[in-house]
């Protein structure tokens, strides 16, 4: 995406409640929205935080230059006229973003409930910001967590090569980027390896087998190319032939002090294709060829081919990776929690609707997270920065006889500055895609194994600090008219 777009990656109510906002002289009251999911993705157990870096770029890019204004300018209300005033998209020209975000540092563990983004500033700022945040922090979250339950199923390197079946140009890249920080070893993608960084990977596909007069010739002539980076792809034609000749050009290479480097299986029952290529491979003196299997892999494939005892050296995934299949969406939200009144303090906020499940939360949140003496997650508390916490007990604010005392244990707070004042504070390795794999690979260490299992895992308590609890089980009440 151009630098200069990023403004104009919104939904068009945000620009007209800002040009609301600008009429009823509302610009410079300030206001803190919160981000957050309310279900862990693919019926999981957690999920990782991603796109901290992107939420980064679109702080430091967020401008209206003189093509986008004229775009605004040019569009036409509903009910006759132009929809926004000259005096409006002046104002835009003019602006610069003064908001404060804190967020957690990507490849972070979170969980339902956890604020993952806040943002503090002028409500219209804060307004304008909400659609690109929700789907760059969304998207990479949703890709890293797929890729973090694929890599801890795997055991062996993962790489992502689903750059042809991604959602366009801009998601390909940013699935390749947070694929990486979810634990994938490398990415086919040479753009995205460009961009942020990233190991790339790749040999050949089976048009280059078909491109000669046999799969043998094909095999010797990469394997001539390609002396340090030789895998053979052997299911164009016959796997157990292909095989053959592969194991024909790794004796060739052996003899001229190089080395095969693994053979890829790309089709057929791969668990019984594996084994069988495993036990030709060993009794042919070849141990130190791996065994490399693709093909419409997931996180649920993969399990069941390591359960039957295939012997795997790596894998390549791509589609169900790229494309965070099978669930397509976050869900995350970002709502108003708070607005600060002219005497500088902050009057809580509360959606109620008729969806219990939507009430929102009060107030200028952050999290603390507890640990066990064995150092494992303990829970999370969300608070609000400006009220003292009452007691170190959680409430679930879906249940209120659901509770945690964490008291006497050590504790975190998640959040941490990314801008101040509309300018970056992120120190650089925070961005840096490596840094957040290996922090994603620690967070995970933290969680106990039932709560990373495929089916059905354990629950991770996170749950309201007890007082604010009671701020936001009164205020639903207040709004809504009961007496308690």
């Amino acid at each position: 995406m151009q630098a200069n777009e990023y403004a104009l990656l919104t939904d068009l109510y945000q620009l007209t409640m800002a040009q609301g906002y600008w009429r009823a002289g509302k610009v410079d009251e300030r206001a803190c929205f919160h981000m957050y999911f309310r279900q862990n993705p693919f019926k999981g157990g957690y999920a990782i935080a991603c796109g901290m870096d992107a939420l980064a770029d679109l702080v430091e890019n967020f401008h209206f230059d003189a093509e986008s204004l004229d775009y605004l300018a040019g569009l036409d209300a509903p009910g006759g006229g132009k929809l926004f005033d000259p005096g409006f998209l002046e104002y835009l020209g003019q602006m610069e973003l003064s908001v404060d975000v804190d967020a957690v540092h990507e490849g972070t563990v979170v969980f339902p409930n956890d604020p993952m983004v806040r943002v503090v500033g002028p409500i219209m700022q804060c307004q304008l910001l909400e659609t690109a945040l929700l789907n760059l922090v969304s998207f990479e979250t949703l890709v890293a967590t797929k890729a973090a339950r694929v890599c801890l199923e795997a055991k062996t390197p993962v790489a992502e090569f689903g750059l042809r079946r991604a959602q366009g140009e801009s998601g390909g890249n940013k699935a390749s980027r947070a694929a990486v920080v979810g634990g994938c070893a490398s990415t086919s993608n040479v753009l995205a390896g460009k961009l942020y960084d990233l190991p790339v990977s790749g040999t050949h596909a089976h048009s280059w087998v078909m491109s000669f007069d046999s799969e043998l010739d094909a095999f010797r002539e990469y394997a001539r190319v390609f002396p340090t980076n030789c895998v053979l792809l052997i299911d164009t034609y016959d796997i157990q032939q292909g095989l053959q000749n592969a194991i024909t050009v790794a004796y060739e290479m052996r003899e001229r002090g190089e080395k095969l480097m693994a053979v890829r299986i790309d089709s057929g029952d791969l668990a019984w294709e594996a084994k069988r290529a495993r036990k030709t491979l060993d009794e042919a003196g070849l141990p130190e060829v791996g065994i490399v299997l693709s093909n419409d892999l997931d996180e649920y494939t993969v399990k069941s081919i390591r359960d039957a005892g295939a012997p795997v050296s790596s894998w390549g995934i791509g589609t169900k990776l790229a494309t965070a299949f099978d669930q397509p969406s976050l869900g995350a939200v970002y709502k108003l929690g708070a607005k600060q009144l002219p005497d500088g303090t902050w009057q809580d906020c509360l959606k109620v609707t008729g969806s219990v499940g939507k009430l929102t939360f009060p107030g200028v949140l952050d999290v603390r997270r507890y640990f066990n003496a064995d150092g494992k997650v303990a829970g999370d508390m969300v608070f609000d920065i400006n009220h003292p916490v009452d007691q170190e007990q959680i409430v679930d604010p879906a249940d209120s006889l659901r509770r945690k005392d964490l008291s006497g244990m050590s504790y975190i707070t998640l959040l941490s500055p990314l801008a101040r004042a509309g300018k970056v504070v992120l120190e650089p390795e925070w961005r840096n895609a490596m840094l957040a794999q290996a922090r994603a690979r620690e967070q995970l260490w933290l969680l106990d194994d039932s709560q990373k299992r495929l089916i059905n895992p354990h629950s991770y308590p996170v749950g309201l600090e007890r007082s604010l609890f009671k701020r936001r089980r009164d205020l639903a009440a207040k709004q809504r008219g009961l007496d308690d």
